[in-house]
């Protein structure tokens, strides 16, 4: 499972893979208080992806990621979007 290099790659592939089916996807977040590094992981158990950061600009980027994630999962409208994908 390597990690993306690039923010930007990271989050629309999470997106994309999201989108695709969106009631198998999980996402994990794990931070690690000795190393200082932050992980962020979208799976569909087929497909894994993973981003990791030391750096602190970047958690507002994943706390972002995160909030787009959590609001598709809540709205009724990308379900139906994600449905018609099929």
């Amino acid at each position: 499972m390597p990690y993306y290099q690039t923010w930007e790659e990271f989050s629309r592939a999470a997106e994309k893979l999201y989108l695709t089916d969106p009631m198998k996807v999980r996402v994990v977040l794990k931070y690690r208080h000795c190393d200082g590094n932050l992980c962020m992981k979208v799976t569909d158990d087929a497909v894994c992806l993973q981003y990791k950061t030391d750096q602190a600009q970047d958690v507002k980027k994943i706390e972002k990621l995160h909030g787009k994630l959590m609001r598709f999962m809540v709205s009724k409208e990308s379900r139906s979007v994600a449905m018609e994908t099929d």
